[in-house]
């Protein structure tokens, strides 16, 4: 099986969403988060391949062209510094079925709180070939959430791996 994960946002050009006072940017945590989940999908046995730039339309066409078998971009929530937990978009069925999967195994492993699953009509789950999800692991504006975004990103990465592993059981 073939595994694209798209740690979101750009790096160098555009971090995300951040928490100053703990000093946090998305494109950062989510890059540890994707190398750490895609680290134990290959440990797993499943070829990975890892994107994280703002060109959506070139991570779907390498997804595609690959004939990736799943595509998870993963990525941190913000609102309004109170707003907690996790939720996990999908634009298919097969897709709402790997949502169901990394959510379960995110909400377990983590202990967060569970925001459900969402239809969502993003640009990089309808544009991709094979189911496809949207994970928004945590609010890094949420003093609460940012610690567990900190202190729990190699639970949150192998939670990851646990539900996609899922996913093709």
């Amino acid at each position: 099986m073939k595994i694209f994960i798209n740690p979101g946002h750009d790096r160098a050009r555009d971090p995300g969403a951040g928490n100053a006072r703990l000093e946090l940017n998305e494109a950062d945590v989510v890059a540890r988060i994707g190398e750490a989940a895609g680290d134990y999908l290959a440990d797993a046995g499943y070829h990975v391949r890892r994107a994280q730039h703002d060109d959506l339309t070139r991570l779907c066409d390498a997804a595609n062209h690959w004939r990736a078998d799943a595509f998870v971009s993963i990525h941190c929530n913000s609102f309004d510094g109170c707003t907690r937990g996790i939720e996990t978009w999908y634009c298919s069925s097969a897709g709402e079925r790997l949502a169901r999967c990394i959510q379960r195994q995110i909400i377990e492993s983590v202990g967060t709180l569970d925001r459900g699953l969402k239809a969502g009509d993003f640009y990089v789950l309808r544009a991709t070939d094979m189911p496809a999800v949207l994970v928004e692991t945590a609010f890094i504006d949420n003093d609460h959430d940012a610690r567990l975004l900190l202190d729990r990103q190699d639970d949150f990465a192998r939670a990851i791996a646990r539900g996609i592993s899922d996913f093709f059981l």
